[in-house]
Parts: structure tokens; C-alpha cells; sequence
């Protein structure tokens, strides 16, 4: 089944006093992949800054700008409408052999690497590795899921954008960006590859046509089963017609959705706030 998504997010800076200027890089455009199509896509900025668009190392398109004059508030406006057909389609599968090839490890090198973001300590890893010793990789996906869902309960507020996937797992506590992130080191831990997906998820799962929701920046994951599959931890399924992908990466630091430096005021307040339509 297709749905048409809308999507308007607005996000940005209020700071205490206005600021000299401010060099930014937002990815907040969703992109076309086989299973999404952008139908239309925006990206408003006040004030007017000087802009440059491409695509990173990973695919995702980002929108750089710098605000040479001085303001006391920064906006930023992305506005999509994508058309999302998932289901249907297979991975073929892999083997643990297949995983171990060195040729195929160089290749996944970036999404075989355990750093600080996504180790998630020895108890996740021993769990993994004994799982991996008696079933499939596939199975194996399975197992650390599950075990991430039992440790990890869904509490906003108790961490934040920097939040090791070790010390979510000591907490017992986080959200969707935590839950990924302490799978993808027990996947890795393993040679599993496994990448990161930001992105955003209608709140509903039955929702008027034309009638906005408010909703929030989402993740979920992609491993390698001789294709890429997406697997959304925190709801325990994989991403369905509701979900629409902005970016990839090996961790959250390759996809946020707004991030830059600026010059003047000692003190800024972030504000978010995204709302999602079913069009069709």
C-alpha cells in the first residue's frame, strides 16, 4: 500500500542576545530510496542566509548556510510531502562465512566499527556472541532485539543527544536513539553490519487523511542480511508505510537534524516541533 506523507518540521535557535553570525548544516530533506519517493521537498531559512545543497559521504542531502548579520533567532523550516511504498520484498540472506570474508569486511568497514557512541559493553556483547555460536545471523538480529527491548525501557528525559549506548544500558532507560545505537554495537560486536537511519514515524497508527499530527524525529536501523533491512527497536517491527527515512550513518553525529556554531550570545534555547499528514 502507498501513503502520501506530508511532513513540515520547524526547529532552530532563540538566543538570549543576538549573535554576531551563524554557519549551520541541516539534514532535514527525506530521501528517495526504492521504497520512498519525494514528491516535494523544501527547506525555508530566516534570516536569509547564504546557502550550498549536496549529498554527504552517506547520501543524505544536506543544506549548508552561513548567517553573516546579526539576529537573535534562527529558523528553520522543512517542508516534504513523500510517497511510501514498503513490504514485498526479501533479503536473500547471509552466512556467518559470508560476514567474515575480508573483502566483504573492508567493504563494511564504517558499519562494522564499534566506537564509544555504539559499544555497548561486555554484557550485550557476551549475550551476542553466545547467541551467534548456535543460530543464523538473521537469528542473531533477533535475539539482540529482544534482549535490547527487556534491559531498555522507552523513558524520555533521561538522556541525551551524546548519551554512550554503555552508560543507556547501565540506565535501563532511553529513547528510539538509544535503543538503536545499543543494538547496533551488539550487532557489530558480532560482524553483523548494521547503520543508522533517522528519520520520522507517524505517532498514529490510523490516521484521519488531512488531519496534522504533531510527531518527533525518529530512528531505527538498517543491518546487512545480504541486503540492507530496516528493523525499528523501540517498536519491535520493521518500518512500515508510516515511516519515512531522511538519512543514514554509523551513529546519530552523521544525521542530526540541525547542527552549527555561532559567534555573539553565551546562551541559546533549542525549540522542535514536526507535524506529520496523511495526504493520501
Amino acid at each position: 500500500m502507498t501513503r502520501q506523507i506530508r511532513i513540515v518540521h520547524h526547529t532552530g535557535y532563540a538566543y538570549r542576545d543576538p549573535v554576531l553570525g551563524s554557519y549551520n548544516e541541516v539534514r532535514m530533506t527525506p530521501r528517495t530510496t526504492r521504497e520512498q519517493w519525494v514528491v516535494s521537498s523544501r527547506i525555508d531559512i530566516q534570516p536569509a542566509p547564504w546557502v550550498l545543497s549536496y549529498r554527504d559521504y552517506w547520501g543524505t542531502k544536506v543544506t549548508a548556510f552561513e548567517i553573516r548579520e546579526r539576529h537573535s533567532r534562527l529558523g528553520v523550516t522543512s517542508t516534504a510531502t513523500v510517497e511510501v511504498t514498503r513490504g514485498g520484498d526479501s533479503a536473500p540472506g547471509v552466512s556467518w562465512e559470508e560476514l567474515a570474508d575480508p573483502g566483504f569486511e573492508d567493504r563494511m568497514v564504517e558499519m562494522l566499527t564499534v566506537g564509544d557512541y555504539v559499544d555497548p559493553g561486555t554484557d550485550l556483547s557476551g549475550f551476542a556472541a553466545g547467541v551467534a555460536r548456535e543460530a543464523s545471523p538473521a537469528e542473531t538480529v533477533a535475539a539482540v532485539v529482544a534482549k535490547v527491548r527487556q534491559r531498555v525501557q522507552y523513558v524520555p528525559g533521561v538522556t541525551h543527544v551524546r548519551t554512550r549506548a554503555q552508560d543507556v544500558w547501565k540506565a535501563r532507560a532511553g529513547v528510539c536513539q538509544d535503543m538503536v545505537h545499543v543494538t547496533i554495537g551488539g550487532l557489530r560486536k558480532v560482524g553483523i553490519p548494521a547503520r543508522y537511519v533517522s528519520g520520522y514515524l507517524m505517532p498514529s497508527a490510523n490516521p484521519v487523511p488531512g488531519e496534522a499530527r504533531k510527531a518527533e524525529s525518529h530512528a531505527w536501523l538498517q543491518y546487512w542480511d545480504g541486503a540492507w533491512v530496516g528493523l525499528d527497536p523501540t517498536n519491535d517491527a520493521a518500518p512500515g508505510d508510516f515511516h519515512v527515512e531522511v538519512g543514514i550513518g554509523r551513529d546519530y553525529s552523521d544525521v542530526p537534524p540541525l547542527r552549527g556554531i555561532y559567534s555573539g550570545a553565551a546562551e541559546s534555547e533549542m525549540y522542535v516541533e514536526v507535524e506529520m499528514t496523511v495526504v493520501e
